[in-house]
């Protein structure tokens, strides 16, 4: 039970689950720094408000709509993305083109020998 175990806990996709895990809210706190120290002053210079939570809001019935909370998730949300594709996904997959191998050719016969034995087969039944 303990081998079980072991060999559960030691298995890559684990261990990578909880290191994802970890740096991803470590990676959280880090946008969230960006987006109050860099992005709402930003909003506020341009909008006059510190985030757009405000902007574009009805009342219909005592219904309040709010577009702007549409519009910051999605600002967020692009915010996010852009820079896990900029700070993590681009540096990753170069260090990973750097340190592979390049794939060895294949020692089979090329698409033109290979055709060319489809030719010479079919001419030879004809």
């Amino acid at each position: 039970m303990v081998k079980g175990f072991r060999e559960f806990i030691l298995r890559g996709n684990v261990v990578d689950l909880a290191v994802g895990i970890v740096i991803g809210t470590a990676f959280g706190l880090v946008i969230q720094a960006v987006v109050a120290g860099l992005i709402n002053p930003l909003v506020s210079a341009i909008f006059g408000k510190p985030n757009l939570n405000d902007v574009m809001t009805f009342t219909i019935n005592t219904a309040q709509f709010s577009i702007g909370v549409i519009l910051t998730a999605v600002i967020n949300f692009v915010l996010v993305a852009a820079a896990i594709y900029f700070v993590v996904v681009i540096p990753v997959n170069r260090v990973r083109a750097r340190y592979e191998k390049p794939a060895e050719p294949d020692s089979g016969p090329t698409e033109v020998e290979l055709l060319t034995e489809i030719r010479d087969s079919l001419q030879a039944r004809g």
